[in-house]
């Protein structure tokens, strides 16, 4: 019985906070990704430079800090013209994807997805964000609904004290 009453915990629990898969990147991780940019220097290649940087864009939009998602999607924005191919180009909108997610802008991160599947429509990765992303919209749809409900069940209830009184 305690078990079910945990699991029942636990749903409503990821039914208020998005109960999402993606993985969180620590501090550590971006300082170390930073660290590797700098080391790299003028001395690497375009290739070394831009994998470093792609390395950075991840760590930053799985960030749990609200400043370095940012960071994150400036990076990435700034970068995704000058990506040479489809592959390149669907990371690339994936990871922005990612971080409208993490920042909460779930219409931006489904529309972001929506142009990654049509670089590579079976992308098992995007669908289930796309998955995910949806029912976080639902989810807040319905919460919304029921605080809309609850505003208007107060206010007539309000209503219905007052008139009472006045009788």
């Amino acid at each position: 019985m305690g078990e079910k009453i945990g699991k029942f915990f636990d749903s409503v629990g990821a039914f208020f906070t998005g109960g999402d898969q993606l993985p969180w990147c620590d501090r550590d991780i971006i300082l170390g990704c930073e660290r590797e940019i700098v080391e790299a220097g003028d001395d690497a290649t375009d290739e070394v430079k831009q994998e470093s940087i792609m390395r950075l864009s991840w760590a930053l939009v799985h960030s749990r800090q609200p400043d370095d998602v940012q960071r994150g999607i400036a990076m990435l924005d700034a970068s995704l013209a000058s990506a040479v191919s489809p592959l390149q180009k669907r990371e690339k909108l994936y990871l922005l994807a990612v971080g409208f997610y993490r920042s909460g802008d779930y219409s931006r991160s489904r529309q972001l997805l929506e142009r990654c599947l049509e670089i590579a429509p079976d992308w098992r990765q995007a669908l289930t964000l796309k998955k995910t992303v949806e029912d976080r919209i639902a989810k807040d749809g319905v919460i919304g609904i029921g605080i809309a409900a609850t505003a208007v069940g107060l206010l007539a209830g309000g209503l219905a004290a007052a008139l009472a009184r006045k009788k």
